[in-house]
């Protein structure tokens, strides 16, 4: 598996696997139905941030995007997000994005990380978060409509680089 820099080229591979993970609705708060146009603004960033694939051969397997978290008095704190097919789960893919991302925010210099809206439910995500060395801060309760669990919390994810 290789990590690299997302090109035009690639939206069109990963906008299949991002609309189906917007639309299943159970770990991102992206408005719903949502067009190429709309749905590749979101998720293909500008620098200063970044928006990686994850590629074996030349299948796109997942993508990260990541950024400084706020700007100006904040951006010495990123954030990212993550997207894996979910045709490709347990394939190490997300581990790998995880951990991508945490190299560039400390070779970026960062002074942390820190994930806005984790979905309490999505506990692969909060499992695997968390042994890469991310922290709960906080949980804001019933703030994110599941579609089959129903208001659940989001989870404020934390770590120093």
């Amino acid at each position: 598996m290789e990590i690299r820099e997302a090109a035009a080229r690639d939206w069109p591979a990963i906008h299949p696997f991002w609309s189906r993970i917007v639309e299943a609705g159970e770990t991102y708060a992206y408005p719903l139905g949502l067009g190429s146009d709309e749905a590749r603004a979101l998720w293909m960033e500008r620098p200063p941030g970044r928006t990686v694939v994850a590629v074996d051969g030349g299948d796109v397997l997942g993508s990260a995007k990541m950024g400084p978290n706020r700007p100006g008095r904040g951006a010495h704190i990123a954030t990212a997000s993550f997207m894996v097919d979910p045709q490709r789960h347990g394939r190490g893919v997300g581990r790998a994005l995880g951990e991508h991302v945490l190299g560039w925010a400390r070779a970026e210099r960062y002074h942390g990380i820190q994930f806005n809206a984790v979905v309490e439910t999505n506990t692969a995500a909060v499992h695997l978060w968390k042994s890469l060395g991310f922290e709960i801060m906080t949980t804001i309760p019933e703030a994110f409509d599941s579609t089959s669990h129903g208001l659940v919390g989001l989870h404020v994810m934390y770590q120093k680089l």
